[in-house]
């Protein structure tokens, strides 16, 4: 399945339970009067009847976060850190993010969690010399490029027939990296309390899909000096943002220099309009003042028992 195309059916859920991301997100210390929260000014947040956490912390507990493809730009844990940048241009991001047993509510600890997203203009690192003129160039993908392309208008879909198993393949394929880049990606293993920071940007947009950032969680893994090893992905995901922030950027150098046609929450195929349980993060910042920087802030319903690495739909 290309990552153009719709969810897949879900299988029956109704035992897991996500949280509500409203009871668990952190808001940045000292942003002051002015605050844009945009967690979903125009979206759902919730779904089903909630019911107090096992875990007793009060949360309300609703499905499990909803899976989706992996899409073909993945590249293995190996970058553990916090800060992803690697001076990459655009609006400065704290994602701060929490991993909880959907079953329980309990917080998952000392899992990995993958992040990983294109830049303020559309492009994935490890996979530049698939735009025409490198980065942030406005040529047309090769016929056969992946989906994911990151062109400056990359679509995920393939302008050609893509090879059996190759990209646009079952759960969107896997692409080889064509270079050593490796900015906006970053893994980290959560704190006792399910907790994980990461330091990023602001995603851009690319032709075909809404602004998002991919994620998997995986258990049972290691540590090594090659990276997280091991274990098995319990969650493969991708975290979306509310048209009015996405609004902001767009006034904001350099995602105002984009010309790409630019596909809205409520268009995307991917995000299945569920609000937070289908990823919707809450974000912060300082009214007209995004560029100084944004929060953005969920809270993910796993199931540590199960594998969803992003082909499994």
């Amino acid at each position: 399945m290309t990552e153009t195309q719709g969810p897949a059916h879900k299988k029956d859920m109704t035992r897991r339970r996500a949280v509500l991301a409203g009871g668990a997100a952190i808001i940045a210390a000292g942003v002051g009067a002015g605050v844009v929260a945009s967690a979903s000014a125009d979206e759902t947040t919730s779904s089903g009847t909630g019911k107090k956490s096992a875990g007793g912390q009060g949360e309300e507990c609703y499905r499990l976060t909803s899976e989706t493809t992996e899409g073909p730009y993945y590249i293995d844990a190996d970058k553990i850190r916090k800060d992803i940048t690697e001076d990459t241009e655009g609006i400065p991001m704290t994602l701060r993010l929490k991993v909880i047993d959907s079953d329980t509510c309990k917080p998952l600890k000392h899992a990995a969690v993958d992040i990983w997203h294109c830049d303020a203009l559309g492009v994935y690192s490890g996979y530049e010399s698939m735009s025409s003129g490198g980065p942030g160039g406005g040529g047309t993908p090769p016929s056969g490029a992946p989906t994911d392309a990151p062109t400056g208008v990359p679509t995920d879909a393939p302008t050609g027939t893509p090879p059996s198993g190759g990209p646009g393949g079952g759960g969107g394929g896997h692409t080889e990296p064509t270079d050593d880049k490796r900015y906006l990606r970053g893994t980290r293993l959560t704190d006792k309390h399910g907790y994980v920071e990461f330091k990023t940007i602001f995603p851009g947009w690319y032709q075909g899909r809404c602004v998002h950032i991919h994620t998997k969680v995986h258990v049972g893994g290691k540590m090594t000096d090659a990276g997280y090893e091991g274990g098995r992905t319990c969650h493969t995901g991708q975290f979306f943002f509310a048209e009015s922030a996405v609004l902001d950027s767009a006034k904001v150098a350099p995602y105002s220099t984009s010309t790409t046609t630019r596909t809205t929450l409520t268009e995307d195929t991917i995000y299945d309009q569920s609000g937070v349980t289908g990823g919707l993060m809450k974000l912060s910042y300082r009214k007209n003042h995004m560029a100084r920087g944004v929060v953005g802030s969920i809270t993910m319903g796993v199931d540590p028992d199960e594998t969803h690495d992003g082909t499994d739909l």
